[in-house]
């Protein structure tokens, strides 16, 4: 099994993958088995970034393990300003038996774990979303009954989302096809990395700025939201360049007859994605949101349970 952090699926084998998958799946089906697994235990929680899936499904997810969580938001430490990031970690370590950080910068949460000698969790980057993904195939495994040969379209944005995809399309046997404007493309180095990784384990990793090339033949259809957390003075230009990335009915017609459609929510109904496919019965987006409480409870148990 993995190491000491969960930081990026481009870290774990697809062996890790699976596993985690499989403690999922029983945790689901079996929640009262580990109620006391964690008792006792402390999950510190560093919100830079708000959130509600992250912050409920984290805090319910450490509670039904039998542990607490700590919410410490923006204003309730003094990560960065007054105190480095190395001495939070290490302070932490001293009162927590774990870290989960969504964080702006990636390099916060690299270095809590380079210093906290407890388990470091990315909750969120702006370079990466782990949690997200790891639910997202997750989910997708539960729906089909199988990852290996399908494909998944990504649309829309490159951003943290789109990169731990491609991260963990990879580790699952799929193929993926990112599609955005040519100026907000998939960071090169993630896109570097992801095919390398591709040529290893045989799958497709593809990037276009065709929509419907991206989504022909695809399984799943996947968004985000134009402008995230710390865009918002950019949104309305977004609006603009990813009028034509909308995943309407038109465009999911171009993926496979039983496509599923998933977002990583909050969603924006009639920007990203068209209200009648949001609410179809296409969309599996709740069942994706539900999966974060499952996947990371597997997480958790993994990596704090030593």
């Amino acid at each position: 099994m993995f190491g000491k952090d969960f930081i990026s699926i481009h870290d774990f084998t697809p062996d890790d993958v699976e596993a985690i998958f499989e403690l999922a799946k029983t945790m689901k089906a079996n929640p009262a088995n580990y109620r006391t697994s964690l008792s006792g235990q402390v999950l510190a929680m560093i919100f830079q970034k708000p959130s509600t899936r992250t912050r409920v499904s984290f805090e319910v997810g450490i509670y039904q393990l039998g542990g607490t969580g700590l919410y410490l938001g923006a204003n309730d430490l003094q990560l960065g300003r007054g105190e480095t990031i190395a001495d939070t970690a290490r302070v932490l370590s001293r009162y927590a038996n774990g870290i989960m950080a969504r964080t702006f910068g990636h390099d916060v949460v690299m270095d809590l774990a380079q210093f906290a000698t407890v388990p470091v969790i990315n909750g969120l980057t702006d370079l990466l979303h782990p949690c997200q993904a790891v639910a997202d195939y997750f989910t997708i495994r539960e729906k089909k009954g199988n990852l290996r040969g399908l494909k998944l379209a990504y649309v829309g944005d490159g951003n943290n989302v789109a990169h731990s995809l491609m991260f963990g399309a990879t580790k699952v046997g799929m193929h993926i096809a990112v599609a955005t404007p040519k100026s907000y493309t998939p960071d090169p180095n993630i896109m570097k990395l992801a095919k390398a990784d591709a040529k290893i384990f045989n799958v497709k990793v593809e990037w276009t700025t065709d929509a419907e090339q991206a989504v022909r033949d695809a399984d799943v259809v996947y968004t985000d939201v134009w402008a995230s957390m710390g865009q918002e003075k950019e949104r309305a230009r977004r609006v603009k360049i990813f009028k034509k990335y909308q995943v309407s009915q038109r465009l999911m017609s171009k993926a496979r007859p039983d496509a599923l459609f998933m977002h990583c929510l909050p969603a924006h109904r009639d920007e990203e994605v068209a209200a009648e496919v949001m609410d179809s019965p296409q969309s599996i987006v709740f069942d994706e949101a539900e999966n974060r409480l499952h996947t990371q409870k597997a997480i958790m148990y993994t990596l704090m349970r030593r």
